[in-house]
């Protein structure tokens, strides 16, 4: 985990690898899952960042790519929702395996 950017006091950065897998339902949506340490370092900040229902907004990048999103609650932990923009962006399909790197920010 790296340190928040400076004036960032509430914020923090993770960054790991998962593995993206498709939910199938009436609209189909791709996720990549947060690992349990880092869900568990996401939960302890959730409180000063999250605007309901446990989402937690954050800045993510794939390779090239950057966009703004939240994470949703699941299982205990967070998954990342990969936009359809960013799965073209990159190449990108279920079953393939990315580094997503992740920044919140109190200031959201």
């Amino acid at each position: 985990m790296e340190e928040p950017a400076k004036g960032d006091h509430d914020g923090m950065v993770v960054e790991f690898s998962g593995e993206i897998w498709q939910w199938r339902g009436p609209a189909p949506y791709y996720f990549v899952t947060v690992p349990e340490e880092e869900s568990l370092d996401l939960q302890a900040v959730s409180a000063a960042v999250t605007y309901g229902w446990g989402m937690i907004p954050v800045q993510v990048r794939i390779g090239d790519t950057e966009w703004a999103t939240s994470l949703w609650p699941k299982d205990g932990g967070y998954v990342v929702p990969l936009k359809d923009m960013v799965r073209k962006a990159e190449g990108l399909d279920d079953g393939d395996t990315v580094t997503v790197r992740l920044a919140t920010s109190g200031r959201q």
